[in-house]
Order: C-alpha cells, then sequence, then structure tokens
C-alpha cells in the first residue's frame, strides 16, 4: 500500500460509557487510556464535549486535557470538539492559549456547532442558528490569535470590544485547528475558509465513506478561493475498532458493553445507515459487513483503513473512536494489537527489519558454511599449537 509519508494514529474519545454506572471511575479510565495509547506510541488522542444524554459524560474537553497533560509528555491533545456556540469566543480562546503553555504546545483545537440537540436545547440556542455561529465563533477566535491589534466584535449573542489575550500561544503561529465533518458540506466550507484541518466523523459508515470524496473537492475549491491551502496532512478520519487475535473472540469481547452502546447511538444519536433494531446480533454484523467498523483482527482493521484511504486519496491521522463495547482489559489489548500490528502496516517501521531478515534468510546457507569452515580453522589453529608446545624440546626455554 502506497503512502507519501507515515500514517499518524490516535484516539478519539467522545466519550462513550454506560449510564448507571460509576461516572468517576469512568473518567479515571479514560485518563488511564491516553495514558496507555501514549506508552504505545499513539500520536493523539481527542476529547469530546457534551452536556446531556448520560453517556458523552466530560462536559470539558479543556479541563480533562489539563488533567491528561499532567500525566502525559509526548501525545498531542485535542478537543474534539469545542461546541463553540455554547461559548463566549474570548474564552474558547483563552482556555485554548492557556492549555497550550501547561501542555508545552502539545494542544489542538477541534471545534464543531454541537452535536446533540439537547445540549442546545437546555442552553435555549435554536439548532438552526448553531452552524451560523459557529462560523461566527471561529472567526473570532482565529482573529484572537492571530491579530496584533485589538479584536472587536458584535453579534447578536456575543461582543468583544478591543478583545487581545493576555498571552501568545506556545505553538507558532498557534495551536492547530481543525473542523468536525460528518455528511454536511459545512465542515468542509469551513476548513477551506479558515486554513483549518478536517476531522471527519461517522467516515467509514457507507454515507459517510461516500462523501469523503467530496468533502476533500469542497475544502481544497473553499480554501483556494479564499487563499489557504487544504493539506491532507492535517485530515483525520474517525472509525471504530476492536481487535482480538481472531474475529470469533472480538465478537464475544464487544458483548460485554455493545448493547448499551447500540441503546444510546438509537434512542440518542442516530448513526447514519444504522439499521432500526436493538439487536445485539444484528446489529453488529451490519457494522461489520457495511464496514462501519472493524471488529476482527488486525488484518481486518488494516483493510477497513486501506478502504477509507482509497476513496479520500490520502489522509494524515487515522483515529480509533474510543467506546466501552469490551471490558477495559480487553480495549487495552485491541489497542496494544493496533499499535504491533497495524502500524507498521502504514508506517513503514517493519520494512527495514523484514528486509534485513530477508537478506540474511536468503544467504544463510553460505552464511553457515563460512562459519563452520571459520570454526574448523580455528581448530585446527588451537590444535597445532598445542602439539608444537608438546614437541618443543626442553633446552629451547620459555616462549617469546
Amino acid at each position: 500500500m502506497a503512502w507519501d509519508r507515515p500514517l499518524r494514529f490516535g484516539m478519539f474519545t467522545a466519550p462513550v460509557h454506560s449510564h448507571g454506572r460509576n461516572p468517576t471511575l469512568y473518567l479515571e479510565q479514560d485518563l488511564q487510556l491516553v495514558e496507555h495509547v501514549e506508552q504505545l506510541g499513539f500520536d493523539e488522542a481527542w476529547i469530546g464535549e457534551h452536556h446531556s444524554g448520560g453517556t458523552e459524560i466530560i462536559g470539558s474537553p479543556e479541563v480533562f486535557i489539563a488533567a491528561a497533560a499532567q500525566r502525559t509528555r509526548r501525545i498531542r491533545l485535542g478537543t474534539g470538539v469545542v461546541s463553540l456556540p455554547y461559548h463566549h469566543p474570548y474564552h474558547v480562546a483563552d482556555r485554548l492559549v492557556l492549555l497550550d503553555h501547561l501542555s508545552r504546545g502539545r494542544v489542538m483545537l477541534g471545534v464543531g456547532p454541537g452535536a446533540l440537540p439537547s445540549d442546545a436545547y437546555m442552553m435555549g440556542i435554536d439548532p438552526t442558528q448553531t452552524r451560523p455561529r459557529m462560523e461566527e465563533a471561529l472567526e473570532a477566535v482565529v482573529a484572537l490569535l492571530t491579530s496584533e491589534e485589538p479584536v472587536s466584535r458584535k453579534t447578536e449573542w456575543f461582543e468583544m470590544v478591543d478583545a487581545r489575550l493576555n498571552l501568545r500561544p506556545h505553538q507558532w503561529p498557534h495551536p492547530e485547528i481543525a473542523i468536525a465533518t460528518t455528511v454536511s458540506p459545512n465542515g468542509a466550507r469551513n476548513a477551506g475558509r479558515f486554513g483549518a484541518g478536517m476531522l471527519s466523523l461517522s467516515a467509514s459508515s457507507p454515507s459517510g465513506l461516500a462523501t469523503l470524496e467530496e468533502q476533500w473537492q469542497i475544502w481544497s475549491d473553499e480554501a483556494e478561493a479564499h487563499g489557504q491551502v487544504a493539506d491532507r496532512d492535517r485530515w483525520r478520519v474517525v472509525a471504530p475498532v476492536h481487535l482480538a487475535p481472531t474475529r470469533d473472540q472480538a465478537i464475544a469481547e464487544i458483548q460485554y458493553g455493545i448493547e448499551a452502546w447500540i441503546d444510546y447511538f438509537t434512542s440518542v444519536v442516530r448513526l447514519p445507515d444504522a439499521p432500526d433494531t436493538k439487536d445485539s446480533r444484528v446489529y453488529t454484523d451490519w457494522l461489520i459487513e457495511s464496514g462501519t467498523a472493524a471488529i476482527g483482527t488486525p488484518a481486518d482493521c488494516i483493510e477497513l483503513i486501506g478502504r477509507m484511504h482509497t476513496h479520500t486519496g490520502g489522509f494524515g491521522c487515522f483515529l480509533v473512536m474510543a467506546h466501552d463495547w469490551a471490558s477495559p482489559e480487553a480495549t487495552r489489548h485491541s489497542f496494544e494489537l493496533m499499535a504491533a500490528e497495524v502500524f507498521p502496516a502504514f508506517q513503514g517501521s517493519a520494512d527495514w527489519p523484514k528486509r534485513s531478515h530477508d537478506w540474511a534468510h536468503a544467504r544463510s546457507d553460505d552464511f553457515l558454511e563460512r562459519q563452520m569452515l571459520a570454526g574448523r580453522q580455528a581448530r585446527e589453529r588451537h590444535e597445532r599449537e598445542v602439539e608444537a608446545r608438546r614437541t618443543k624440546r626442553p633446552d629451547e626455554g620459555p616462549d617469546r
């Protein structure tokens, strides 16, 4: 499989937890999972923002990232995503810059209009206004991060008067910005307009997969129209994965929590193309057969990523959608299989060791013969020296 550069890997955690269990324990497990994937060599972790539904329980990705930044040293941490219509844009920019310093330049800003209508409802926001408000807010955030002059803005829902940040960002010129996209063109349009990256959610579902090429075209066209550049390296695609040594084992392991996941994504959030059923076996079969998820072996995950690469023409980072399908132990092992067997297929990290092995193996008979010859010569030389000492006359004296 041809790649212009090594693919990066990350984790996207909404998070998705079963309601009715200890949320404090869940949040601790989320932090531990970020630590675990960093140790495995994952490049990024993205943390979501939600306020209702009882399942996606992180209300502030910035607070979570601040905690995760103190437990990690290398992995980059992104808001996945900040729902801009819910916040004054000055606060968004101010919190981002603080996190940028606290994390020593590892923070990324993912933004979107808000995924749950119930969140908007509780805040008295008309869901039809969330996308326009997101654009207004993002324009203000970018201005605060880049302008040398004070920023003033007045809209129907926020105002800034001669606003400037206390600190410039730690990263130059500012942390990377990525915009969430699904099947709507809005995310791709804004990514092009603001020179941001794309964070493609539901990218592996049939309808999501079908729009990936279109999203790239919209992103590219809008970027060109606004004097920006659409960079595939800043394109991230998200898909759910659970891996085990065999597909049967993977399917058995996800019985731990798949029913609660299905209940949420049929009752509160609806996945594109998903069957209208809560039958876990039927739903699991659809996830596998439609290619929406990789539930099986590392080879199944490699096939899914390859298919998405074909539809997109190339992207920079594959994000595993974190979930509680399996037990914490089986989930950690799934990520371990990703790092051990999936990474090398897209990073080339195993190519040189394999070439070295194949080269040595192809010449092993010759090398063995030479090694045995060297051993025989060493023994013969030793025996000659021993014999020479044995036959040396006593009056010759010691060796010089």
